[in-house]
């Protein structure tokens, strides 16, 4: 018969050896997916989804600002003239306004750095 410490010892083994498959689930893009949930009211990543409230993000990595054809962007974004790089991404994410004063986005930004990490890896994740 197994007693308390034992039957915990047990448990700990079983844990630990699915713990490889759990830190897969929580790769930098699947933590980003989960985060992004909070921008998919608005945008969406699908291939060939049309625009929302927001541009379709798909491909947005390495995309000149403003620049998805058929979605009206704000006059102010319009005339950005950088490329979506993983620093300008970080620095839309943290405040939009900041970045781009007069941009059309009501989104406030998000202020933890690993969930900005977390959303650049999945969005480059859903670059073709």
């Amino acid at each position: 018969m197994l007693n308390h410490i034992t039957k915990w010892a047990l448990v700990l083994c079983a844990t630990a050896q699915t713990g490889p498959a759990l830190a897969q689930a929580a790769s930098p893009s699947e933590a980003g997916r989960r985060v992004f949930q909070r921008c998919a009211a608005c945008h969406t990543t699908e291939a060939n989804a049309p625009a929302r409230f927001g541009p379709n993000l798909r491909g947005v990595v390495g995309r000149k600002a403003a620049s998805l054809p058929g979605y009206n962007y704000s006059a102010a974004l319009k005339a950005q003239k950088f490329i979506w790089t993983e620093v300008q991404l970080d620095k839309w994410l943290k405040g939009p306004r900041a970045l781009v004063p007069g941009t059309a986005m009501p989104f406030p930004g998000l202020p933890d750095p690993n969930d900005r990490k977390a959303v650049i890896a999945y969005l480059k994740s859903q670059t073709p």
